[in-house]
């Protein structure tokens, strides 16, 4: 039976949204006034066109957050994993998240589904909702049909993204406000206190130190051009984004990341534990080498070594073992060329890439605390400097006038 998605209002004119199966719209229409509610657009959840309806959807294009993706993914796995096929797991997930914009997005994904297409080439049609190296996973657990083992490692593995990414965002929170109220307060000393101040000194005729004529000079810059800075930084930064753009600068830029100190170990173990920890799942899960690390290349977030992990699977394809076409690659650390090899020579590969993934995934979260931990210090003596310097620039002056006085 179709399945339509609606649009309506209540009595109290409060809007709905959500999905509903009917053998026509007008059945769908009837449906939802049985509901007590007004439908204002009704259509398939699967067309592209331009209803009030898509809007959701585009908006929703814009991507949604790493928590909802585990969540989602966290459901279709258990699902399936209790042998529901996938149509009717997708069914009940969008029911599940009737009203909001992601049961929507399984919907179309369903109806692509009862089309006759796959679930990957489905998912394809929400490039912006599922990653590619989410739909890279799918369609390679198709093939092998190991669907619900690489969910139920998909779940895992998108599930630890969102820990870490949730655990340096709060380590950076207070550092990060900490900042913002510093400058912000700075800011308005410098257009609205010291400017008064001076007006006391220029009163007095007193000759002024030269950091009080630093700060003088300071202040009235940022009185005259602060707009125009603010408003230069803002065309720079639309500028960079633009330039990064372009495939070969984002290539040339992720390629400086990887290959310059400091940036080199934090930007190789990244992509390695990456790398690593989606192959290890994959192999595990049975999917045929070559096809794990096409889907393992798509999650590596560095654009060149996205690229040369793409020339590791071509590599393998050709006959290469996996340690030999990954030195060639000449993007992974020592450590997991190591393990690699060890596993190979052993046949337990995907044991050996599990185990060399929690040990990168270590290297990296020690990396990442060591980071953040000096980043709330460097904020605090920075600022803490800016200030005492402000501090000295209007107390150096007033000691002089004291001192003359006194005289």
């Amino acid at each position: 039976m179709p399945v339509y998605a609606f649009q309506a209002v209540d009595a109290e004119g409060k809007a709905h949204r959500g999905t509903i199966e009917a053998a026509s719209d007008v059945g769908a229409r009837q449906l939802v006034r049985d509901r007590g509610l007004l439908p204002t657009g009704v259509a398939l959840a699967g067309e592209r066109r331009k209803t009030d309806l898509s809007k959701g959807i585009v908006i929703f294009q814009r991507g949604i957050s790493s928590k909802t993706l585990s969540a989602v993914t966290r459901q279709l796995s258990t699902l399936i994993g209790s042998d529901i096929r996938i149509e009717e797991a997708l069914r009940i997930a969008a029911q599940q998240t009737e009203g909001q914009p992601i049961g929507v997005v399984l919907t179309d994904v369903r109806a692509a589904i009862l089309e006759g297409r796959s679930f990957a080439s489905a998912l394809a049609r929400h490039p912006k909702v599922f990653p590619e190296f989410y739909r890279a996973s799918i369609a390679a657990g198709e093939q092998s049909g190991k669907l619900a083992t690489v969910l139920a490692h998909l779940t895992e593995f998108v599930g630890n993204q969102e820990k870490a990414r949730r655990k340096v965002q709060l380590a950076l929170l207070y550092p990060a406000l900490l900042a913002v109220v510093s400058l912000l307060m700075i800011t308005l000393m410098m257009v609205y206190v010291v400017p008064d101040i001076v007006k006391v000194f220029v009163s007095r005729g007193a000759e002024l130190p030269f950091l009080t004529r630093a700060l003088i000079a300071l202040s009235a810059f940022v009185q005259a051009f602060g707009l125009y800075v603010l408003i230069a930084l803002a065309v720079a930064g639309l500028a960079w984004n633009r330039w990064l753009a372009v495939p070969a600068n984002s290539r040339r830029f992720a390629e400086f990341l990887l290959k310059t100190p400091p940036f080199r170990s934090f930007v190789q173990h990244l992509n390695a534990a990456r790398f690593a920890g989606s192959l290890a799942t994959l192999v595990r899960s049975d999917v045929p080498l070559v096809e794990a690390l096409q889907a393992s290349a798509a999650v590596t977030p560095n654009r060149y070594a996205r690229e040369r992990a793409f020339l590791v699977a071509a590599r393998v394809r050709e006959g290469a073992s996996l340690r030999r076409a990954m030195a060639e690659a000449d993007v992974f650390p020592p450590l997991l060329l190591a393990i690699v090899a060890a596993g190979e020579q052993s046949g337990k590969l995907g044991h050996g890439l599990e185990r060399a993934a929690q040990d990168l995934e270590q290297e990296l979260d020690s990396l990442v605390q060591a980071l953040v931990s000096l980043v709330e210090p460097g904020v605090l003596l920075v600022m803490g400097g800016i200030v005492l310097l402000m501090v000295l620039a209007i107390l150096m002056p007033i000691v002089n006038l004291n001192n003359l006085a006194g005289l």
